[in-house]
C-alpha cells in the first residue's frame, strides 16, 4: 500500500511542478490554489509513504518521478529540448532509483 501511496503522491508532484509554470509568477489566482492544494497534498502522502518504507528509498523515488514527469511536461506541453543529453540525464536518474531499490530489497 505504501508504495501506490507513493506513486500518487509522485503523480501529483509532476502537476504541482506543472502548476508552478502555469500560475505565471503567482498571477493566475485559480491555479496558484490548485499549486498549494498538491503541494500539501503530494508531502503529506509523502510522509504517509515513510511510515512503511525507507526515508532515503521513498524520497528519492519521490523526487525522481517528479524529474523524470516534469521534464515530460515540459518537453510535451511547452515544446522544451528533448536533446540527447538532457534524455540521458533523465536516463541516469531512473537507473539511479532502480538501483537505489534494488540495494534495499
Amino acid at each position: 500500500m505504501a508504495w501506490l501511496i507513493l506513486a500518487v503522491a509522485a503523480v501529483i508532484e509532476v502537476i504541482w511542478a506543472w502548476t508552478i509554470k502555469a500560475s505565471e509568477g503567482f498571477t493566475r489566482w485559480p491555479i496558484v490554489g490548485l499549486m498549494l492544494l498538491t503541494m500539501l497534498s503530494t508531502t503529506w502522502l509523502l510522509s504517509l509513504a515513510t511510515k512503511t518504507l525507507p526515508l532515503g528509498t521513498a524520497y528519492t523515488v519521490w523526487t525522481g518521478a517528479g524529474i523524470v514527469g516534469s521534464v515530460a511536461v515540459g518537453i510535451f506541453l511547452y515544446g522544451e529540448e528533448a536533446g540527447f543529453m538532457r534524455l540521458g540525464a533523465i536516463a541516469l536518474i531512473v537507473c539511479g532509483v532502480v538501483l537505489l531499490k534494488i540495494s534495499e530489497a
